[in-house]
């Protein structure tokens, strides 16, 4: 018990005969094991004895969870229990308190019946060849005091078991469990797939652990990796005065946040492990349980779920590339109209149109300034139009209605205006830092040299997405991506870096000026901490990964390591971000269409009233309106007849 005691494990399940069991449970309460923290599961074996158990037995076996053959409360049941104790007690009158009859007790007491039954049936059958005693007795069914009767290759079949918990001087039922259902907490209703509350060793009702870390007192051996590169991830630094070595970086710190972030203590010491170009040999080291736990910048792989089980990811789980910034680029000659859309131009030209026209259709009756040949017409309504747009229009205008037109226009061109110069010289300044590569397709269809860290497994998914191993150029530290970015793949460099997210953002805390980060993100494993497989540690800091104050803390820890790399990389992504879509005016156009409209419908009421007269004279003469009368009201709208007349009035 002791050298159990010394194991981290605190699940014991206890499968031995019920006087055999009884002992085993003692000596674990002389050693302290049927306390708190401690799980202890018997099988049917003792079960089925619980209740002929003595009072000082119950005593070593508090919060025991085990299992016993469920047995229907019946008249017949009690009858035979009360005339089993007054015949036992005859027999054996120095016995007191005798308990209730054992499940074996009643098996056996079937038993007998089935042979009984099976004796009668032979005698019957005993003629009949091949019929024998042990055949009638496999043969038998009925309902016996333990419940129906029946063997199935000489076995009982039972077809519910209890789930007992064993509290105070006695047990209590806490579910039930059938081959068809499985666990469920009541009989009438197999609905609850839960038990009823479980009191555990020591008294707690909260389920333990089951395992306990720091019950040895040993520290666990975390392994790291000491390597050459990307020390911001994990550092392995030598003393020769003191004979040590320190481990830091942002992999160690995360850990250490984790550990402290526990539910309980970890003592644990960092090793490092010098010949780390392949990981594969640390997580051998965890796979052959010599080691704990690995902790560095180890990728989440299919191939490595194999051997180790891994925690949730603490890092951007991606894969993406760093390429070089050109400079001075040559600017196209029809860069000027870059800042808007095609489809923002085509609708802006539509509503100076529009809005040209409605100010004419609303002055030309009244106002000299708009009137003419028709291509005089037409050349005014384009003039007045466009003239808005540099706000030189110098036509006087007659009517409310079209000055309120024209105002809504001048301020929706104001807008446009603004927001055009602004994005002109945003994108006239992002230009001189264009990106060379914009996606991993452009490096394909060029055949580029791509660059990757060595001894990653980057060289394979490159590999997978197309590119050729002659292709494909290995570094190891980002002061090699930087010198390979520079010389470009004319000058037997690269065109890219594909790496996965962290150590990029570790290239971009150096090197932030002439790089960026560009590309479609492809989603990866990320960085995760190594267990050997059937740890419970791996669901404990996997849950703790995910706690808003370790997520808050983690998030320092990266700033520490790796500073703001946010402007870095939100370069490529600004290069398109300032052109102006429809989308961006659509509540400014909405405005001057629906002003435009609405003054044209007034001007047009007004021209119906006032004719009003001549148009029912004209009805009531042809008693109809042909298309030749529409068409002289449409000429007549749009001649100047008694102006004069309407300006006096003081329509102007």
């Amino acid at each position: 018990m002791y050298n159990l005691k010394e194991n981290s494990t605190r699940v014991f399940i206890v499968h031995m005969l019920p006087d055999l069991t009884a002992r085993v449970f003692h000596q674990a309460s002389v050693a302290d094991m049927i306390s708190d923290g401690y799980v202890w599961i018997a099988t049917a074996g003792i079960g089925t004895a619980v209740d002929s158990l003595g009072p000082d037995r119950f005593d070593d076996m508090q919060g025991v969870v085990t299992f016993r053959p469920y047995v229907q409360s019946t008249g017949r049941l009690m009858n035979f229990a009360v005339r089993f104790k007054e015949r036992f007690q005859l027999d054996n009158l120095g016995i007191q308190n005798m308990p209730n009859p054992s499940m074996p007790l009643l098996w056996a007491y079937d038993t007998a019946w089935s042979l009984a039954t099976a004796v009668n049936k032979y005698r019957v059958s005993s003629s009949t060849p091949g019929t024998t005693l042990l055949s009638a007795v496999f043969n038998t069914t009925f309902d016996g005091i333990a419940g129906r009767f029946r063997l199935v290759n000489g076995q009982l079949q039972l077809s519910t078991y209890e789930v007992i918990n064993i509290i105070g001087k006695g047990a209590r039922t806490v579910g039930f469990w059938t081959p068809e259902s499985g666990i469920f907490r009541n009989l009438k209703s197999n609905n609850e797939r839960e038990l009823k509350q479980i009191i555990w060793p020591g008294d707690i009702a909260i389920a333990p652990r089951g395992w306990d870390v720091s019950s040895t007192g040993r520290l666990l051996h975390i392994t790291v990796p000491s390597r050459h590169g990307f020390n911001q991830l994990v550092e392995v630094s030598y003393s020769p005065t003191t004979n040590t070595s320190t481990v830091t970086g942002y992999c160690i710190d995360v850990f250490d946040v984790l550990m402290k972030n526990l539910p309980y203590p970890v003592a644990y010491q960092y090793v490092p492990f010098t010949d780390a170009t392949n990981y594969e040999n640390l997580l051998n080291l965890v796979y052959e349980k010599k080691a704990d736990a690995m902790v560095g910048d180890t990728t989440i792989t299919m191939g490595r779920m194999d051997k180790v089980a891994f925690t949730l990811p603490f890092t951007d789980t991606g894969l993406s590339m760093i390429v070089l910034l050109k400079k001075d680029l040559s600017r196209s000659m029809w860069i000027f109209l870059q800042p808007l859309t095609s489809a923002l131009w085509i609708i802006s030209l539509a509503f100076f149109f529009l809005t040209g026209f409605v100010v004419w259709a609303i002055e030309h009756r009244i106002n000299p300034e708009f009137r003419g040949t028709p291509w005089q017409q037409f050349g005014i309504i384009f003039y007045f139009a466009f003239s808005t747009l540099v706000f030189s229009h110098k036509e006087k205008l007659e009517s409310n209605l079209s000055r309120f037109v024209v105002i809504v226009w001048v301020f929706v061109v104001l807008i446009l205006t603004s927001s055009y110069t602004a994005s002109l010289t945003s994108m006239l300044t992002v230009q001189q830092l264009q990106p060379a590569v914009t996606s991993v397709q452009d490096l394909l269809r060029n055949g580029d040299f791509v660059g990757y860290q060595r001894g990653s497994a980057v060289k394979y998914w490159l590999e997978e997405m197309g590119f050729h191993k002659k292709d494909l150029l290995g570094y190891g530290t980002v002061e090699e991506y930087a010198e390979a970015l520079q010389r470009g793949s004319g000058n037997r460099g690269v065109s890219a870096i594909v790496d996965e997210v962290p150590y990029l953002k570790i290239f971009l805390s150096k090197y932030c000026e002439d790089y960026t980060m560009v590309g479609p993100t492809y989603r990866l494993g990320g960085f995760g901490f190594a267990f050997p497989i059937g740890s419970p540690m791996v669901h404990d800091v996997s849950q703790t990964v995910m706690t808003p104050a370790v997520q808050e803390e983690m998030a320092r820890i990266e700033r520490k390591w790796f500073g703001n790399t946010g402007a870095c990389e939100s370069k490529s992504s600004g290069i398109n971000s300032s052109r102006l879509s429809f989308s961006n005016f659509g509540g400014l156009f909405l405005i001057t269409g629906m002003t435009s409209g609405i003054a044209l419908l007034v001007s047009l009421s007004v021209f119906v009233y006032q004719e009003r007269d001549k148009l029912r004279a004209e009805v009531s003469r042809t008693r109809s309106i042909s298309l030749q009368r529409l068409r002289t009201w449409l000429e007549r709208l749009g001649s100047t007849e008694q102006v004069g007349e309407y300006e006096r009035d003081g329509h102007g």
